[in-house]
């Protein structure tokens, strides 16, 4: 069932990462993660494609409505520093690439 996640989610990150090379895409418990630095910095799974982000940018985007706070079950705890956007195939694609590489270079240096 993962599958058809881990290989859109290689094709995304290829559209919108095509400078990166030190990236990597796993199985992530029923979907694929992003790993950048050999850390997790996106997500595309049942709930949607999540971004691990700077946490000003994560406020804002929560309180405009425009993503959501990641919970990979319905009653697990909120992953901080994550943001949601459950139906992505809306966002524009310089909105996604700019998610892409801003979860990318917040792995630099962690």
């Amino acid at each position: 069932m993962a599958q058809p996640f881990l290989e859109n989610l290689k094709v995304l990150a290829s559209q919108h990462l095509t400078e990166q090379s030190d990236i990597e895409c796993k199985h992530f418990f029923s979907g694929a993660a992003l790993y950048a630095n050999g850390l997790i910095c996106a997500s595309l799974t049942p709930v949607g494609l999540a971004f691990k982000l700077p946490d000003d940018l994560c406020s804002e985007l929560i309180e405009s409505g425009a993503a959501s706070p990641l919970r990979y079950f319905a009653k697990s705890p909120v992953k901080k520093g994550y943001v949601l956007f459950p139906d992505f195939d809306d966002l524009d694609g310089s909105s996604l690439t700019g998610y892409f590489r801003e979860a990318v270079s917040g792995t630099v240096g962690d």
